[in-house]
């Protein structure tokens, strides 16, 4: 009997020891042929005035935090995303807010009141109106002692049908700041009437409601909400081991805390070219995932990424981040 016991014993470890190996063949980064290619990077806001991240909060005006400028651009026009593309983005994140006539504002703020020159949200406003406005009013570096960007900011808030019609060819990333579902059914409409080429080249996130919107309207479009989110990952924490690719991971866009991301099956080159087989847009952002806005905006910043890694970048300062792989490659 007792013999038995020892050959059921041997045979449970034998058992055990053969799915460790299992999982880290299936898993390790450090068995496959490396992947090839520099990092793709999405510059958020375009090119934008940054400001200090501790303490941020929704309502928290960044206008009035900004570093000493060191360029003109603002944040969420079409010279900022010009000047992200010429610096080397791959894609440009940006902003939207409907406006009273129904079209969308390129905007990130809930109110006006701590940028421009009015108050209100974008809602109370046709995008006429809005156009009007000074969107560099309330831009400090000092506590109010100057304001570099008044008066220089007239006339430079974009409409979304403005922004695509600008960049046909350029990849973009849409946010839905609000949680209104029919915003996801309104912006479905001016995106399904886009070209396909030019709608493969899109994707869009936000609030879990305009997004579900937008995903049952558009099925096609690449999203992503808190729900996308965990409707993808809790499946692939709990399976991933395997391979298995949960159906919600297909065809999707994943925003992935570098803290976050170690934990996830196969981080970082086999969870990468497995999204990238399912079609779908894998970037990391900076932090644990208490700010999404955390990018990666300095050499130092890029020393935490893994060795050679080759996935999506989320910046803040596309100026500073896109040349450290211009000069790699050359």
């Amino acid at each position: 009997m007792n013999r038995l016991k020892k050959i059921a014993r041997s045979k449970i470890v034998i058992a055990l020891l053969l799915l460790v190996a299992f999982i880290y063949l299936n898993n390790s980064s450090l068995l496959m042929k490396a992947r090839s290619g520099e990092p793709h990077l999405l510059a958020h806001r375009g090119l934008a005035q940054t400001y200090p991240m501790d303490g941020i909060a929704n309502d928290t005006c960044t206008a009035e935090r900004i570093y000493p400028p060191e360029h003109s651009f603002l944040e969420n026009t079409i010279p900022s995303m010009e000047a992200a593309f010429l610096a080397g983005a791959d894609a440009v994140e940006f902003d939207v807010h409907i406006t009273k006539d129904e079209q969308f504002a390129v905007f990130h703020d809930w109110t006006l009141d701590c940028r421009t020159n009015a108050e209100g949200v974008t809602r109370d406003y046709t995008m006429a109106e809005l156009k009007k406005l000074d969107i560099g009013y309330g831009y400090t570096a000092d506590q109010g002692k100057t304001y570099p960007f008044r008066g220089k900011g007239v006339s430079m808030m974009p409409s979304l049908t403005e922004v695509l019609d600008r960049f046909p060819d350029k990849a973009l990333l849409i946010d839905i700041k609000s949680n209104d579902p029919y915003e996801g059914e309104l912006l479905a409409k001016y995106l399904s009437a886009l070209p396909k080429q030019q709608q493969d080249l899109l994707a869009v996130y936000g609030g879990d409601n305009p997004i579900a919107a937008l995903k049952e309207r558009m099925p096609e479009m690449r999203v992503m909400s808190k729900a996308t989110m965990k409707s993808c990952l809790i499946p692939y924490v709990a399976a991933g081991w395997t391979g298995y690719m949960p159906a919600a991971c297909k065809n999707t866009e994943l925003h992935i805390p570098e803290k976050i991301a170690p934990w996830l099956w196969g981080w970082p080159d086999r969870f990468l070219d497995r999204m990238d087989d399912a079609g779908t847009r894998t970037i990391v952002v900076g932090g644990d995932g208490s700010d999404f806005s955390s990018g990666f905006d300095t050499a130092d910043d890029l020393k935490r990424l893994p060795e050679q890694y080759s996935g999506w970048i989320w910046t803040n300062r596309i100026d500073r981040i896109a040349p450290l792989y211009r000069e790699a490659e050359d």
